[in-house]
């Protein structure tokens, strides 16, 4: 995972944020082991206590379960609906703060590339 940190909030906030993001749109899936803490913090470039604090904040909100010597597995499961209709909200809310859809289009190309 790669981040680029916005410096608005805490990083571990922000490293939170990314992981209920992945979590809620299915990218992690319930059940999966989320990286250690250590592996975590070598890829973000961050301490592993910036990355504990962030787990412990997904723990807090139900989206992980950290199990002593084990890791931290996904225990959040978002229905498909919710995950379709959640999607269609954000294309609805840029609409309505103005972005065309040919802008919309130009991003999609911009994060999808050649994929």
């Amino acid at each position: 995972m790669k981040l680029n940190f916005s410096g608005k909030q805490d990083v571990y906030l922000e490293i939170a944020q990314k992981y209920k993001e992945y979590i809620e749109l299915g990218i992690i899936k319930n059940g999966e082991k989320l990286p250690s803490v250590r592996t975590a913090a070598c890829e973000l470039g961050v301490n592993p206590n910036t990355v504990a604090k962030a787990y412990a904040v997904l723990e807090e909100q139900g989206y992980v379960c950290a199990l002593p010597k084990k890791g931290a597995f996904v225990t959040f499961e978002a229905k498909p609906q919710e995950k379709e209709d959640e999607r269609k909200k954000m294309i609805y809310t840029l609409r309505e703060t103005g972005v065309d859809k040919a802008t919309l289009l130009i991003w999609i190309e911009e994060v999808y590339g050649n994929d």
